[in-house]
């Protein structure tokens, strides 16, 4: 073994590099982590919205039975049409409760301004109606053609198209947007592993199973040969850097529909039951996978029973995964923040007599890096050799209080900053 020089606060000590110390890539004890990643189109009121986020996020009793209790987050509009949920369209009442989720971390995603935003006006207005009541959100979806949209190749919006009229970018990114989905959705089971196109072609549908792995192989295709619209694709990255049209640095995120009949198949509440298969989550614990589902859980047929008994049993049959320690479901948000905070930290381990030492540090020269929050670290694993002589230290500052964890499906102990769920709010 090499010696070493590490920095621990602000005494050197010299020990050995320990062999025994390595990342791992998902909290302990997850194989897998999946969010439901659900744009709101045609909810068609704030009754419908708030049932089904506490079937969801609660164990309480619902019209749909008790519910799942997951981690699942939503998204907001505010310029729509009358007969859709949205902040402007709800009443005083409603608008309450959109905040306090945003404030719970339950809402999490700017699902653009809106079909009838068309103008940056609608966006500053919008904004500073959540900055007067201290909400933020840092997670911008683009939503069906609406003219605030990022995306100019496949969702056509202009809200990066300096001199537009639909301009928005500084004040969005201003207000603290850092994520943003432009229309990339691949049929891919499992992001930042290596790519695969097994688990896409189904026996009992072959046919419209392999027009969709034809197509996945296409954009693959497209990708090597330097198409910027399928970038993501060859990489199978769930997040990428990204310049806007104005030039501003953000991160882009890919969402996922494994459906066999195509990344728009199947995606609302009613036919979700054919998506979260057992097929579908056993090969993203096998492939040890992130995923973003795409879906629309807001379009729904009895808007007094949101979801029927089919879409119930996806749920519970998540919710027994998440429960066995097989899959962290959460929030796109609290997804995408940890996957950042894994790519950007630097960690060394040093090994005395009676210590392993682990050193992270979160600075970067990028600017959107240096936006990591310590809530991005909560789920940290680390292989170690000992938990019981571990000590964590993070930019200077020594954990206190992590966890120390038996052996998971390698045989291997491990540490890790503790992940909490989010609490929901009364509704």
């Amino acid at each position: 073994m090499n010696d070493t020089i590490w920095k621990s606060g602000t005494d050197y000590e010299v020990g050995y590099v320990s062999m025994d110390v390595k990342l791992r890539q998902l909290p302990y004890p997850y194989r897998a982590i999946l969010t439901i990643c659900s744009d709101l189109d045609e909810t068609p009121d704030r009754h419908v919205y708030c049932e089904i986020m506490r079937f969801l996020n609660t164990i309480e009793k619902t019209s749909m039975g008790p519910g799942v209790g997951l981690e699942i987050g939503n998204s907001i509009y505010f310029d729509m049409p009358p007969d859709q949920f949205a902040y402007w369209n709800t009443d005083d009442a409603g608008r309450q409760i959109i905040r306090t989720l945003i404030k719970s971390g339950h809402i999490d995603c700017l699902h653009s301004y809106g079909d009838l935003a068309t103008s940056r006006r609608h966006a500053a207005r919008a904004i500073e109606e959540l900055d007067r009541h201290g909400c933020k959100l840092e997670v911008w979806v683009d939503h069906g053609v609406a003219p605030t949209n990022f995306g100019s190749d496949i969702m056509r919006g202009h809200g990066d198209e300096f001199g537009h009229e639909a301009y928005h970018a500084d004040l969005t990114t201003d207000f603290g947007i850092q994520y943003v989905w432009r229309g990339r959705v691949t049929s891919v089971v499992g992001q930042d592993i290596r790519s695969s196109l097994s688990g896409i072609f189904h026996l009992r549908h072959p046919v419209g199973s392999s027009q969709t792995l034809l197509k996945e192989f296409l954009k693959q295709k497209l990708a090597q040969s330097g198409n910027s619209k399928y970038a993501m694709h060859r990489s199978n990255e769930i997040l990428g850097q990204v310049e806007l049209r104005d030039k501003r640095l953000l991160y882009e995120f890919m969402r996922c529909n494994p459906h066999w009949g195509g990344v728009s198949s199947c995606d609302e509440s009613r036919s979700i039951d054919d998506v979260l298969t057992d097929n579908f989550l056993n090969h993203l614990v096998e492939r040890e996978g992130i995923c973003i589902l795409y879906t629309h859980l807001g379009k729904v047929e009895n808007p007094s029973v949101p979801f029927d008994r089919k879409t119930v049993r996806a749920f519970e049959r998540l919710a027994k995964e998440f429960s066995k320690g097989r899959i962290l479901v959460t929030t796109t948000r609290r997804l995408l923040g940890y996957r950042h905070a894994v790519r950007e930290i630097s960690w060394t381990s040093t090994k005395n007599a009676n210590n392993d030492s682990i050193v992270v540090t979160t600075q970067s020269d990028d600017k959107i890096s240096r936006r990591l929050i310590d809530a991005d670290l909560a789920g940290l694993t680390f292989y170690v050799s000992d938990p019981n002589i571990t000590s964590i230290i993070v930019d200077g500052q020594a954990i206190n209080h992590f966890e120390h964890n038996d052996p998971d499906h390698t045989g291997q102990r491990s540490v890790s900053l503790p992940w909490s769920m989010l609490e929901f709010p009364s509704i």
